[in-house]
């Protein structure tokens, strides 16, 4: 068997799937890596604060790893991974940054936190997240790029600390824009699969009609080997198109709201993308679209009424006000408005069905710009109707070529061609972010 040298370069530095790779090859350990991004972690989370707790095992578990036969690795082998504090784990608190959630212990992990396992992978630790993934206490998490700056909600933790190096992948949720607007803010891939083909098990619910986990890599491959454990391989149809693609590009209904980098981001999207062949085509959507953030909005917080109606009763005022605007319906939405937003919802994704069988995938901004300041989770306005209609998102960081904090797109599928969006997203991915 052909001896390699060890690595010397910055673990932490390495994509899930470099990292794997090396272990494979018996250049890497697994010590060595979850030495390095817990140190990485003790440098850097003073400022950031990506965690609400660390395992204190991590170090045993890679000693396992290590000592595992080849012949007995799962695919995920000695990898450390962050998972958004809304996962049920069995060995660390649940918190759901709630502070009626504090001592929380777990019996069992989450289906996705066991599946992780089962593959080898290490739980580093639970990442902060707004309270409950839905309102209510902001992350205390930081911009890795601006610490003044918010990294985005409610996936805030797990956001932050793949971009600043402390883990290679990290578990998300979306159910408005949870997972793509951070994943934009910090300059990472975000993946949002399609709705209700990875189980919520063991993960609190907000909104049983959008609630969706998802997940962060430094690159599409990454993402594209969690969603292949989490059963996301299946193809819905031939995705082998060795030409270019036809690609739709749009702004959406909400234009006014953009702000320059935004608009930027989605011009030299279009630009490099042409450049390389593909067909771009700009589109407006249907005019029914511009009600899908309403109606999205209204089945949220319906949904949430049933969510958090029992904590509202059994905690009373401890419980976060903005939950109370939920279980009171203080929007004052009636049923017959929550039938129109279900008829619509069905209705828009049968629509946008339809609009996808002329394009392999659809570009759209990811968020209304650059990352504000202050801890504050962002606008969803430019999610909640992708998030609405089921269909998978992922967003690219695409740079602007002149410093600045970092900015996406989001790239979008009909529902369920996951795969075929993981493999366009693969090709698209030097074009839109030059190295």
């Amino acid at each position: 068997m052909t001896s390699h040298a060890p690595i010397t370069p910055d673990l932490t530095a390495l994509t899930a799937t470099e990292a794997l790779s090396l272990m494979a090859q018996g250049r890497l350990t697994s010590r060595a890596l979850v030495t390095a991004c817990l140190d990485r972690v003790r440098q850097r989370d003073g400022e950031v604060r990506a965690w609400l707790a660390l395992s204190e095992t991590a170090l045993e578990q890679a000693d396992r790893c290590d000592a595992t036969p080849n012949a007995e690795r799962g695919r995920l082998h000695g990898l450390p991974i962050g998972v958004k504090d809304v996962f049920d784990t069995f060995d660390l608190p649940t918190t759901h940054n709630s502070p009626l959630y504090q001592s929380f212990q777990p019996a069992a992990d989450a289906a996705v936190v066991d599946l992780l396992r089962s593959e080898g992978a290490i739980i580093l630790g639970k990442t902060d997240t707004t309270e409950f993934a839905a309102a209510g206490q902001d992350a205390r998490t930081a911009n890795p790029h601006d610490l003044a700056h918010t990294p985005g909600g409610s996936s805030a933790g797990s956001a932050a600390a793949v971009a600043d190096r402390h883990v290679p992948l990290a578990l998300s949720t979306q159910t408005g824009g949870s997972t793509i607007r951070p994943a934009s803010f910090c300059g990472i891939v975000g993946f949002k699969p399609s709705v209700s083909r990875v189980s919520r098990e063991g993960v609190k619910v907000y909104a049983q009609s959008f609630d969706t986990v998802g997940w962060y890599g430094r690159s599409v491959d990454d993402v594209a080997l969690l969603a292949s454990i989490l059963g996301l391989d299946e193809a819905l149809h031939s995705t082998d198109r060795p030409g270019h693609l036809r690609i739709a590009i749009t702004s959406g209904p909400y234009r006014d709201r953009l702000a320059s980098e935004s608009l930027m981001a989605l011009d030299l999207s279009k630009a490099r993308l042409e450049t390389q062949g593909h067909s771009v085509q700009t589109i407006e959507l249907p005019a029914e679209f511009e009600a899908l953030d309403r109606h999205h909005r209204v089945i949220l917080h319906r949904e949430g009424q049933a969510s958090f109606r029992n904590l509202a009763r059994r905690h009373g005022a401890a419980l976060h006000d903005d939950f109370h605007h939920r279980v009171e319906n203080r929007d004052g939405s009636s049923l017959l408005d929550l039938a129109k937003a279900y008829d619509a919802m069905a209705m828009g994704r049968i629509a946008f069905d339809a609009l996808m069988q002329d394009f392999d995938l659809l570009i759209a901004p990811s968020a209304p710009g650059f990352a504000p300041l202050g801890r504050r989770p962002g606008d969803p306005v430019f999610n909640a109707s992708w998030t609405l209609l089921g269909v998978p998102c992922l967003n690219i960081p695409v740079p602007l070529g002149h410093p600045s904090l970092p900015i996406g797109v989001t790239l979008i599928a009909a529902r369920f061609a996951d795969q075929h969006l993981l493999d366009a997203a693969r090709r698209l991915e030097p074009v839109l972010n030059p190295k």
